[in-house]
C-alpha cells in the first residue's frame, strides 16, 4: 500500500508539474501496453488451444489498432482518455462508497476517497470544453490526495504489524 501510494502521489505531481507533457507520456505508454496485449493476443489465438480463438484474435486486433492509435496520435487521443479517467473515477468512487459500508475497518478511509474520486470524475465528466491541462491538474490533485492517503495507511499498517510481530515475540 505504501508503494502504491507513493506512485500515485508522483504521477499526482507529474501531472501538476506538466500536465500536457505527462498526458502525452502516458498516452504513449497505454498505446504500447495495448499494442503489446494486442500481438499476444493474436499469437495466441493463432498457436494456443484455446476455444474462443476467434474472440482472443478480434480482441487483439482491436487492442493493437488501439494502441497504434494512442502512440501515433497522442494529442488526439487524450481527450478520450480523460472522459474515460472521468467515468473511471466515478465508478471507481461509487464502488469504494458501497464497500465502506461492507466493512468496518478503515471506512473512513474508504469514503474519503470515494467522495474525492466522485467529485473529481462529475467535474471532469461534466465541464469536458476547459482544456486538457485544466482536467490533468485536477486528476493530478486527486492522485496526490490518494497518494498522500494510502502511505498514511501503508505506514498505520506498517506500525500495526511492527507492534503485533513485537507484542507476539514478548508472548512467547
Amino acid at each position: 500500500m505504501l508503494v502504491f501510494g507513493v506512485i500515485t502521489l508522483g504521477v499526482g505531481v507529474f501531472l501538476v508539474a506538466d500536465p500536457e507533457e505527462t498526458l502525452k507520456v502516458f498516452t504513449v505508454i497505454f498505446g504500447i501496453f495495448l499494442l503489446i496485449d494486442g500481438i499476444l493476443a493474436i499469437v495466441a489465438a493463432v498457436l494456443g488451444r484455446v476455444e474462443s480463438r476467434a474472440l482472443l484474435a478480434v480482441v487483439g486486433v482491436i487492442s493493437a489498432i488501439a494502441g497504434l492509435i494512442l502512440i501515433k496520435k497522442p494529442f488526439q487521443s487524450l481527450t478520450v482518455l480523460i472522459v474515460i479517467l472521468g467515468v473511471w473515477l466515478v465508478v471507481a468512487g461509487v464502488a469504494r462508497f458501497v464497500y465502506a459500508f461492507t466493512t468496518r475497518e478503515g471506512r473512513g478511509a474508504y469514503l474519503l476517497i470515494a467522495a474525492i474520486d466522485t467529485i473529481a470524475g462529475i467535474v471532469i465528466l461534466s465541464w469536458p470544453h476547459p482544456s486538457l491541462k485544466t482536467l490533468a491538474v485536477i486528476a493530478g490533485i486527486v492522485f496526490i490526495v490518494r497518494g498522500l492517503i494510502y502511505i498514511w495507511a501503508g505506514w498505520s499498517l506498517r506500525r500495526i504489524i511492527k507492534s503485533d510481530a513485537s507484542g507476539a515475540a514478548l508472548a512467547r
